[in-house]
């Protein structure tokens, strides 16, 4: 910031400040919707708004603290891994779970060998800025290949390998980073290698544990009021990331696993704690971005964007595919797929973050780093970003609806040992047309009221449901996940489900 007199801060400045950052806020919110048409991830208008708002721009400010820029991508980090893993199904990346691992661990170590070895010969770079400038850009960003991809149905074997990739691959990436960035010689590689596999074990450990304690004590303490859910579900996966991170672990990983765990394990008041922490994440990324760009000096970018390029054209058509290729031998992916994953490999928020990691160390051209990644990251998806839907048409690669999945939200009744269902059909719901006594819901659990054109009755075992009711289930503790599970199934198959070889088990809520 400017130096100058310091002057007291009263509630003028302060009435102030809350007005610049309601409108800035206001201004992301609206980006979204220009994003979602454009077909351009949402992380480039809020970059444009700080660079805006910084010393190049219309704002005129100056900032140019890297290490409160890294805490509070740290910070914002934690809670984006958060809102992913909340919101990552188990059923579609249970299937995908060795492919994923190995794009996020070999293929890490693919892309910033090959990425490096550009770096030094194509620009010059010294073999330790090479090394850190590859580690940087190896991390994939789900968020930012779904904002594009979301109007196209993909089968589930990529997008459950694009997101389980994207919440894995941040772990290694920052252990590299900081290694790379740290003072003295680099250790030999397999002693790096020996950190990387004892960090990601004890993160994951710590993560997987914390999540299964967190969900147990979630579904068995009815708290006072259902806003206090989403309040403890991010409490916990932020209790994760310290944890691993003191435990000298991953609490990147942690995180990541912890909301994994609890976001598969259907607890009270679901619907209000995704969208709680679908909120939450959306102004981390708002917050992060913003701040990210203004600490981008635009006038400082002209010599840094020909080798941004360049390391941009070996990551993209060289590192990316091989990785891809050799990672995915083993699990007979198609070529279609292979293809789109190997282009999916965008870049968003994490790299521009990692830049920060050498400037605070005070690495030598730290500066001129952090300059090419984000050169990169710009370029490449405003590059990437568009085609991605056009490639995957052209590949072929979309499939039919799927019967979409109901909306259940569950409030625990701790005094009578039960629960209160709250059930939405939604359109493309198979449960349209069943009849309640079709449902064939387990004993201790009943339809009490349903909910259509704002008019509430009492069911009979006759009456049709249909698209758009809500109904009030209730169920016993002991049959309350069977219950569940008995209408996710009905929602996905209909009235035969179970019959004609569809399960009871309803998968993950909606």
């Amino acid at each position: 910031m400017r130096q100058g007199r310091e002057r007291p801060l009263t509630v003028h400045h302060l009435n102030q400040l809350l007005l610049v950052c309601s409108l800035v806020l206001l201004i992301a919110v609206a980006a979204v919707r220009i994003s979602s048409r454009s077909g351009l991830p949402s992380l480039l208008v809020y970059l444009a708004i700080g660079v805006a708002m910084g010393q190049d721009g219309i704002g005129d400010i100056q900032f140019d603290n890297a290490e409160l820029t890294q805490v509070i991508g740290y910070a914002a980090l934690v809670v984006i891994l958060a809102e992913g893993g909340l919101g990552t199904k188990w059923k579609e990346i249970k299937p995908v779970l060795p492919a994923a691992s190995a794009l996020a661990l070999v293929g890490v170590a693919v892309s910033v060998g090959v990425t490096a070895a550009g770096a030094h010969y194509l620009t010059g770079l010294e073999w330790r800025q090479a090394l850190i400038v590859g580690a940087v850009v190896s991390s994939t960003d789900a968020a930012a290949v779904f904002s594009v991809l979301r109007r196209i149905p993909l089968p589930s074997r990529i997008t459950g390998t694009l997101e389980a990739e994207s919440g894995f691959n941040d772990a290694p990436v920052v252990i590299l980073v900081v290694a790379f960035s740290m003072a003295g010689p680099i250790e030999h590689w397999y002693v790096l290698l020996g950190e990387i596999a004892l960090e990601l074990a004890i993160g994951a450990a710590i993560g997987l544990a914390v999540g299964w304690l967190g969900s147990w004590g979630l579904r068995h303490v009815a708290l006072p009021a259902s806003g206090l859910y989403p309040i403890a579900v991010l409490s916990i996966a932020v209790a994760a990331y310290a944890a691993g991170a003191m435990a000298h672990g991953s609490g990147f990983l942690a995180v990541y696993l912890a909301s994994m765990v609890m976001g598969n394990a259907r607890l009270p008041h679901w619907p209000a704690t995704r969208g709680f922490a679908d909120g939450l994440g959306w102004l981390a990324q708002i917050g992060m971005f913003v701040l990210l760009g203004l600490l981008v000096t635009p006038h400082e970018l002209g010599d840094d964007i020909l080798p941004a390029l360049l390391i941009g054209l070996v990551l993209t058509f060289v590192a990316r595919p091989l990785s891809v290729v050799l990672c995915l031998l083993p699990f007979r992916v198609p070529w279609r797929e292979k293809a789109l994953m190997s282009w999916a490999g965008l870049r968003g928020a994490v790299p521009i973050i990692l830049a920060t990691i050498p400037m605070v160390e005070g690495v030598d051209g730290s500066r001129r780093i952090f300059n090419m990644v984000f050169v990169l990251v710009v370029v490449y998806t405003l590059v990437q970003g568009p085609t991605l839907p056009w490639l995957a048409r052209k590949l072929r690669l979309g499939k039919g609806e799927e019967a979409a999945d109901l909306g259940i939200e569950s409030a625990p009744l701790e005094r009578l040992r039960g629960h209160l269902l709250s059930v939405t059909i939604p359109e493309g719901s198979r449960m349209h047309g069943v009849e309640v006594s079709e449902l064939r819901l387990p004993p201790g659990s009943a339809v009490t009221l349903v909910v259509r054109d704002e008019t509430s009755f009492v069911p009979l075992p006759t009456t049709g449901l249909r698209r758009g009711d809500e109904l009030l289930v209730v169920a016993t503790d002991p049959v309350r996940d069977t219950a569940e599970a008995r209408l996710r199934a009905v929602g996905h198959g209909g009235k035969l489900a179970g019959w004609l070889g569809t399960g009871d088990d309803g998968g993950r809520r909606g």
